[in-house]
């Protein structure tokens, strides 16, 4: 599935996107999203795409 895009989406979509995309699994050593967004949660990782600052792929650039 493809993120939904700012001008045609919500924000609570946008947030509804990230959490179904990157779901937290309570196990550290199994899962590494920590590890990827440098310690942040993905929500808070992707705050400028939800809130429609910046793009999903403009966001996602930071963590590569």
């Amino acid at each position: 599935m493809r993120p939904p895009e700012i001008a045609s989406s919500t924000e609570e979509e946008r947030r509804q996107y990230i959490k179904d995309t990157f779901p937290c699994i309570a196990d550290c050593d199994m899962c590494g999203l920590c590890t990827v967004f440098k310690g942040k949660d993905p929500e808070r990782a992707h705050a400028d795409y939800i809130s429609g600052k910046r793009s999903y792929l403009e966001v996602s650039a930071d963590y590569r």
